[in-house]
């Protein structure tokens, strides 16, 4: 069908211009058409689910885009026994802790992972583990175990209190759902991206333990099990039950300068340009409104009203840069069943973590008796 537009009353410009409006609404109604089917195709792949598999669900600290995430999910794919759904930070989130996003919108987007249902959140980990399981999300079916990993680098002792990865498997414990959290000990200049294929390997078979001991119900209750892998993953010693230790890095923090460092004067210009810009013109706009208001209200009194620092401008606004870096530091502890020794020592670290101090030592004895079990097939 052909629009026409009499051009005898209107200018040969505009004729042009209102043309290629009706043009585009018509290629736009087409493309739609498309999108619907492409819709109705998601649905029915969605609906291609065996569902007589155990849903997998995994998230991690590092990014959705991260080597340990997409080898453990390609190794899950592989193994054709789960149906595995990934939720995890659209970026870096490792250091997030158990935080959550509240009164700010997140952002979902389908990801392309092959064998899998993923999902990338503009959040931290424990968003995308408490979303993937509020039903919120989607209509699949609740996961038998969620698996937060593989992160790179360590994450024991007080660092566990920092992890984005370790509070993934914590909100999935919160929620009532058994959970395993991973580490790679990473070390920047030993270890190689193939290391996470290593990594993969060794663990996978205490993953199909977990999953099937969850089945039958003998997978140790109210607790997350906190997976450390030494640095070479293909050689290390065997899997240690170990206990969290106090072992913590420094946090030292850096002040930077601009002016003197041509680096930081890179990262505040490409990092906070944008959110700085709109910040301040939202203050702007704020401020001139309130003025405007102010100004009608009491027509002999002239006032700002700040949302900045109160009192002052922006340009005497006093602002510092800094910068947290982790410096690790010797450790005098020597016992041999905490999480860093047995990972120095090159076996892989297997804690327990619980939501109650009350029950720990209740669960390191349950977490010990299905871990001698779940390895040597007794089970």
């Amino acid at each position: 069908m052909t629009s026409s537009v009499k051009n005898n009353l209107l200018p040969p410009g505009l004729v042009n211009n209102l043309q290629e409006v009706l043009q585009s609404k018509k290629r736009n109604t087409v493309q739609g058409e498309g999108d619907n089917s492409n819709g109705e195709s998601d649905e029915n792949a969605a609906q291609e689910i065996d569902s007589s598999k155990p849903v997998v669900l995994v998230t991690n600290g590092d990014g959705i885009d991260s080597p340990g995430l997409v080898h453990l999910v390609e190794a899950l794919v592989r193994e054709a026994l789960y149906n595995v759904h990934v939720c995890a930070p659209q970026s870096d989130k490792s250091v997030s802790g158990h935080s959550v996003t509240h009164q700010e919108t997140i952002t979902v987007t389908s990801a392309e992972i092959s064998g899998a249902t993923a999902f990338e959140v503009s959040g931290t980990p424990v968003d995308c583990v408490s979303l993937a399981l509020s039903g919120a999300l989607s209509s699949l079916a609740k996961p038998v175990l969620v698996i937060s990993g593989i992160n790179r680098g360590s994450s024991c002792g007080h660092h566990m209190f920092y992890s984005g990865v370790v509070a993934g498997a914590r909100e999935a414990l919160i929620s009532g759902v058994p959970s395993l959290s991973i580490s790679l000990n990473w070390k920047k200049e030993e270890s190689k991206e193939n290391d996470f294929i290593d990594a993969v390997a060794v663990c996978l078979p205490l993953i199909n333990a977990a999953i099937r001991d969850i089945e039958k119900g003998v997978f140790p209750k109210s607790c997350s099990l906190h997976i450390e892998i030494p640095t070479f993953p293909s050689t290390n010693k065997g899997f240690k039950l170990t206990k969290q230790s106090m072992w913590r890095s420094t946090l030292n923090w850096q002040a930077v300068s601009a002016n003197r460092h041509p680096s930081a004067g890179h990262f505040m210009s490409n990092q906070q340009s944008l959110g700085i810009q709109l910040a301040q013109l939202s203050r702007d706009a704020s401020a001139a409104g309130a003025a405007r208001r102010l100004s009608t209200q009491k027509k002999s009194v002239v006032e700002i009203e700040t949302v900045g620092a109160a009192g002052k401008s922006d340009n005497n606004q006093v602002k510092k840069y800094f910068r947290l870096e982790f410096l690790d530091k010797e450790q005098t502890d020597t016992d041999e069943d905490l999480d860093f020794r047995a990972l120095e020592n090159g076996f892989i670290a297997v804690t327990p973590l619980s939501l109650s101090p009350d029950t720990e030592s209740d669960i390191q004895a349950a977490a010990s008796d299905w871990i001698a079990g779940a390895l040597s097939g007794e089970q």
